[in-house]
């Protein structure tokens, strides 16, 4: 009996070559629409659907496949006997492939000026529908929705060797790919920002060495949505490829460099920052931010919000550094950096900032969390001054500069700051007079603690982070406020004289 395949796609890559290797093979060839002008324009032999179901195309080409001559083609096994007479009886031929890829919707939403209307007709019904019957059926039926399998079901066919195992993946591919094409459907008509079913899906940006450790496998997914100001949105220029770590540690410092529009430099090291900097210039940030620690830059992720030139790419180039994101980098610079050949160069788009994500997703066992990013930002005229001592106006910038940067440290957060650079930073400690210690000490040597602030990502409990700030040279402290002993912290910022400002607003980060 003559084989019969049906194809039908929007993607024509590699189609006539297919096609005549499958006419090579003895199949009858069946196609709608496009892909019958492209066949027969190809002088390939094809006969049209209609002459398959005996009912011409109708609703604009809407209603063409749904139709018990294809479906009943498809999903009868041949296996059953009941199935084949059932067939026989009605005059229905068996279809042995189903070759389909779906309507541009993807490509259609990304249009800027897309209506609705434009969106909802490259909606496919007709190719899911045959996809999924033809997988459902894959023990009888090829499933074909990627071209980059023509050649090898090709040349599978003409060793007559197509395995259960290659029709089962197959399957698995078509089922991937009608979730996800579903999935970006209700992600585009939804308008709840927390459904009661969260249909997210992504594409496979790259297979990675391994995951956070060794011993670990892992790969990396981007938004089936390009998110053009993102880490998958990034070009790498240089260097060996990402790992899972730099990943997330670049992720988190282009997060935290966006937020500054003035000349800024992020040194981050294991989703904490280490160095933060302010200044006229690129280089005059970079000079802060390493200033800060110059230690812990070792092996970090720099993101910067500036071209890089020369002298700050000569400064980086010193040290040994995993990563350097920028929105560019002069030739000169880039000569520099690119001597060495495992630094990775990355850029980012930084006027498409507004296109970050509005949304982030955590894994957690059984589950995702999701919530909204933390963009808040607090300034000076929401800050409420609880002590006897006011906050001098240099110190109003420090703190509204201090509290910029804790909202990205790992709770418990604490940071030390001047209004351009921290001087400190204590992160991730049980307790927060820890983090107080941890902050106050990497400071206390650095030049410009005379005019330090501290800056605490959530309320004091007690007294102790204080007194212990206060004992140590801080003159001004920001903090959320909110705890029932919040009276005991003013009262020992009164003790010792400090301005104190509360924010009404926790940025925890765990």
């Amino acid at each position: 009996m003559t084989k019969r395949a049906l194809l039908s796609v929007s993607d024509k890559q590699g189609l006539t070559e297919f096609a005549a290797g499958l006419v090579a093979l003895d199949y009858q060839l069946i196609s709608t629409g496009g892909t019958k002008r492209a066949l027969e324009a190809a002088n390939i032999p094809v006969i049209g659907i209609e002459d398959v179901t005996g009912f011409p195309e109708m609703l604009d080409g809407r209603v063409k496949t749904l139709h018990p001559k294809v479906h009943a083609g498809l999903l009868a096994r041949r296996d059953v006997p009941a199935h084949m007479a059932q067939l026989k009886e009605a005059g229905i031929e068996p279809i042995d492939m189903v070759v389909v890829n779906l309507y541009p919707f993807k490509a259609t939403i990304q249009r800027p000026d897309v209506t609705q209307a434009e969106a909802i007709e490259q909606i496919d019904i007709g190719g899911p529908s045959m996809l999924r019957s033809a997988a459902k059926n894959f023990a009888a039926v090829l499933p074909i929705v990627d071209p980059a399998d023509y050649t090898p079901i090709l040349d599978a066919l003409k060793a007559d060797a197509v395995t259960a195992e290659m029709r089962q993946r197959l399957a698995a591919k078509v089922f991937q790919h009608t979730a996800a094409y579903d999935a970006l459907i209700a992600q585009y008509l939804t308008t709840d920002e927390f459904p009661a079913k969260l249909t997210l899906t992504y594409d496979k940006k790259q297979a990675l060495r391994y995951g956070e450790n060794s011993h670990q496998q892992a790969a990396f997914y981007e938004n089936a949505l390009p998110t053009p100001f993102s880490i998958t949105g990034a070009k790498q220029l240089h260097g060996k490829e990402l790992s899972y770590n730099n990943i997330k540690d670049a992720d988190a410092a282009l997060r935290m460099v966006s937020e500054y529009d003035q000349p800024a430099v992020v040194a981050m090291k294991h989703m904490n920052p280490c160095g933060v900097g302010l200044a006229d210039n690129i280089e005059a940030a970079w000079d802060k931010a390493y200033a800060a620690d110059s230690i812990s830059i070792f092996g970090g992720i720099i993101a910067l919000n500036r071209q890089v030139d020369l002298a700050t790419a000569t400064k980086m180039h010193a040290l040994f550094l995993e990563i350097i994101i920028a929105p560019g980098f002069d030739d000169d610079a880039y000569a520099v950096l690119a001597k060495k050949k495992n630094l990775r160069l990355l850029t980012v788009d930084f006027d498409q900032a507004h296109t970050a994500d509005r949304f982030e997703t955590i894994s957690v066992g059984g589950g995702l969390l999701r919530q909204e990013v933390d963009n808040q930002f607090e300034t000076p005229a929401d800050f409420t001054v609880v002590t006897k001592v006011q906050p001098t106006a240099e110190q109003l910038k420090a703190l509204a500069f201090g509290q910029q940067v804790v909202k990205h440290v790992k709770s418990n957060a604490v940071v030390v700051t001047t209004a351009d650079r921290t001087l400190g930073i204590g992160s991730g400690q049980m307790n927060r007079i820890d983090s107080t210690k941890i902050a106050i000490g990497h400071a206390m040597s650095k030049a410009g603690y005379e005019n330090a602030i501290l800056a605490s990502d959530a309320f004091f409990p007690m007294d102790d982070c204080v007194e212990y700030a206060a004992q140590h040279g801080i003159r001004a402290i920001v903090q959320p406020g909110g705890s029932i002993r919040d009276k005991d912290s003013i009262a020992m910022a009164d003790r010792y004289g400090i301005a104190m400002v509360t924010t009404g607003v926790r940025h925890f980060r765990h």
